[in-house]
């Protein structure tokens, strides 16, 4: 997964990735609804909108994902009945929550120290491990993940990946 700030990144980042998730806190909602559209409209892969549930039904998005401190998953189920619903999770704890509510599949991280989240102290791969061998979801590695890293994270049990830095 390619999370991405822009509808040109989204597309530049298409090739590499199997989904894209538009995540830009600090666009307006404006702006971040004509970024989705144009990315929706444009992209040959799904896309999710971060935390935004109104703008994922408006620009026809396959789903959302929710920030831990998010809105719970039945609510934002409640909105967007037909799409996906992640959530972002930093602890095995959470990320039973989420399968419980409901979540499609949880974003699990840091792994490892990040260059967008430099102050966060990385899991590791253990956890990330602990994570995946406890939930019937997928779950995706994040937090400095890198190609050389990508082998270690299936080898956890993962799912998959998303990223940032890897798609710039």
């Amino acid at each position: 997964m390619a999370i991405v700030s822009s509808a040109e990144a989204g597309l530049g980042a298409a090739p590499m990735a199997t989904i894209l998730q538009l995540r830009a806190p600090d666009l307006t909602a404006r702006e971040l609804e004509r970024e989705a559209l144009r990315l929706v409209q444009s992209s040959p892969l799904p896309v999710l909108i971060s935390s935004r549930c109104d703008i994922a039904l408006v620009s026809g998005a396959a789903g959302v994902n929710l920030p831990e401190r998010d809105i719970g998953i039945e609510f934002a189920r409640g909105l967007i009945r037909h799409g996906l619903v992640g959530r972002s999770v930093h602890s095995v704890e959470m990320a039973r929550r989420a399968e419980v509510e409901g979540a499609d599949f949880v974003i699990f991280g840091p792994v490892w120290r990040s260059a967008s989240h430099p102050d966060v102290e990385p899991a590791g791969v253990e956890t990330l491990s602990s994570v995946a061998a406890a939930l019937r979801i997928p779950v995706l590695a994040i937090g400095g993940v890198t190609a050389d890293r990508v082998e270690g994270v299936h080898a956890a049990g993962a799912a998959g990946y998303a990223a940032i830095g890897m798609f710039r």
